[in-house]
C-alpha cells in the first residue's frame, strides 16, 4: 500500500496537476497585472464605461480574467468545469455571480435560477453546495430599515413577506434535493436580518441534516461569540447548526462607513486579532463536529493547516460529512487540490453568469485581491516553482 505523505501546500505538481502548460502561462501574465493596483483602479473604472458605449471588450474579459475566476456564462458551462473539477475529487459550491440586480421582477426571476441550479446538482455528488446572497432576492435600504429596527409601512411589510418567502423557496429546493445551501454574509448595517432568516430556515430545514449554513465574518470583532450564541441557540431550538467560516469581504468599506457616521468600526483592530478569532472559531466547530455543519472558507494556509490538523488530533475522518474546505476557483490551488488528494472534503466557489453581469463580482474580486498582503506573490512563486518542475 502506497505510504500517504504528509500534507503539503507547497506540492506544485498535486496543486497544478489540472492545468496545461496553457493554462499556466495564463494565470503568470493574469496575477502579474493582478499584482498593479493602479492597473485594477482603472479596470474599475474602464469596463463599466465600455459595457455601456458597447465596445468589444467582452472577448478580451472573458479569455482573461472571467475565465480565470469563472466557470462559464451558463449552468451548463459551469456544469462542464465541475465535473473537470470532480475528476480531482474537487467539489464546487456553484454561485449565480450575477450582482447589482435591483427591482421586485428581477428579485423574483432569481428564484427559479437558484432552484434550477439546485435540481441540477441534486444527483451529482461534485456540485454539494449552491450559494446565496440575501440582497439577490430583496431591495438594500429595506433590509437597511429591518436591521435598525425602523417601522414598516404595510406596503414595506408586503415586500419583506416576499423576501421571506423567496428565501424560502429555494431553501425548501434545497433541503428537498440535498443540496447544502450557503447563506452568504452582507455589510454589517444589513446584517441582522440575514441572520434572522437563516436562522429561521436552519430551524426549519437542519432537523437532522446540516442544509442551511449562515456566514460568520471573523474580521467583525463580534462574530465569534455570535457564532457561539447560534450555536447554544441552535441546540435550544433543535437543530443542527451550519457555520461557514470566513474572514470577510468588506473592510475597506466598514471601516469607511464608520468613519463617515462617526460610530466606532465593526472590523477587528488587526490582522491578528481576526487570525485569532478564525482560528478559535475553527477548533470550536470542530469540537462540537456531531452537533453543526462547519464550511472553512479561507484562503490562508495556516488556518486551513491548522484545521487539517485538528481534525487529525480529534481523530475527525478527513471526508468527515459535517467538514468542508473551500477556496475561490483560479486562486488557491495549492490549498485546494493538496487537501483533496490527502482526502478532505474540499471545494470550490464557482460563479457563472453572463460576462457583463458578473463583473461587478470580477472587479470585487481583483480588488480585494491586491489588498491581500503576499497573495499575488504565493501564487506567482508557485507557478513560477511549477514551470521549473516541468523545466518550462
Amino acid at each position: 500500500m502506497e505510504k500517504q505523505l504528509p500534507l503539503s501546500f507547497d506540492n506544485t505538481a498535486i496543486a497544478f496537476e489540472s492545468k496545461t502548460d496553457k493554462d499556466l502561462r495564463k494565470a503568470n501574465f493574469l496575477f502579474s497585472n493582478i499584482g498593479k493596483p493602479w492597473l485594477v483602479k482603472l479596470g474599475a473604472i474602464f469596463t463599466p464605461w465600455a459595457f455601456k458605449l458597447r465596445l468589444p471588450v467582452k472577448g478580451i474579459i472573458k479569455n482573461t480574467i472571467f475565465q480565470q475566476f469563472c466557470g462559464g456564462e451558463s449552468l451548463e458551462d459551469a456544469a462542464h468545469t465541475a465535473l473537470l473539477l470532480g475528476n480531482y475529487n474537487v467539489g464546487i459550491v456553484l454561485d449565480y455571480g450575477v450582482e447589482a440586480m435591483e427591482g421586485e421582477e428581477s428579485y423574483d426571476k432569481a428564484v427559479p435560477e437558484f432552484i434550477r441550479a439546485i435540481q441540477y446538482a441534486a444527483d451529482k455528488p461534485y456540485i454539494p453546495f449552491i450559494a446565496i446572497k440575501v440582497t439577490g432576492f430583496a431591495r438594500f435600504g429595506l433590509l437597511e430599515k429591518v436591521h435598525r429596527k425602523d417601522p414598516l409601512t404595510h406596503q414595506e411589510q408586503q415586500e419583506y413577506t416576499h423576501v421571506r418567502s423567496r428565501i424560502h423557496s429555494v431553501a425548501e429546493a434545497a433541503a428537498q434535493h440535498n443540496v447544502g445551501l450557503l447563506i452568504d454574509a452582507e455589510e454589517s448595517w444589513i446584517q441582522q436580518p440575514v441572520d434572522d432568516l437563516a436562522d429561521e430556515m436552519m430551524a426549519l430545514f437542519n432537523k437532522e441534516k446540516v442544509i442551511i449554513y449562515n456566514t460568520f465574518q471573523l474580521y467583525c470583532h463580534d462574530r465569534l461569540s455570535f457564532l457561539q450564541q447560534s450555536f447554544e441557540k441552535a441546540q435550544r431550538l433543535g437543530y443542527l447548526l451550519g457555520a461557514k467560516l470566513v474572514r470577510g469581504a468588506y473592510m475597506e468599506k466598514e471601516n469607511k462607513r464608520a468613519e463617515e457616521n462617526n460610530y466606532p468600526t465593526p472590523i477587528q483592530p488587526s490582522k491578528a486579532a481576526t487570525d485569532k478569532d478564525y482560528d478559535t472559531a475553527v477548533r470550536f466547530c470542530l469540537d462540537r463536529v456531531a452537533q453543526l455543519g462547519v464550511f472553512i472558507g479561507t484562503h490562508n494556509e495556516n488556518s486551513c493547516m491548522l484545521a487539517a490538523q485538528y481534525m487529525d488530533q480529534r481523530e475527525i475522518v478527513h471526508n468527515h460529512p459535517h467538514v468542508s474546505f473551500s477556496q475561490l476557483y483560479g486562486m488557491s490551488d495549492n490549498i485546494t487540490f493538496n487537501l483533496a488528494h490527502a482526502g478532505y472534503r474540499v471545494s470550490k466557489y464557482l460563479p457563472y453568469g453572463p460576462v457583463k453581469d458578473v463583473m461587478p463580482y470580477l472587479i470585487r474580486r481583483a480588488q480585494e485581491n491586491t489588498s491581500i498582503a503576499g497573495q499575488m506573490g504565493r501564487e506567482l512563486g508557485l507557478i513560477k516553482k511549477e514551470f521549473k518542475r516541468r523545466r518550462l
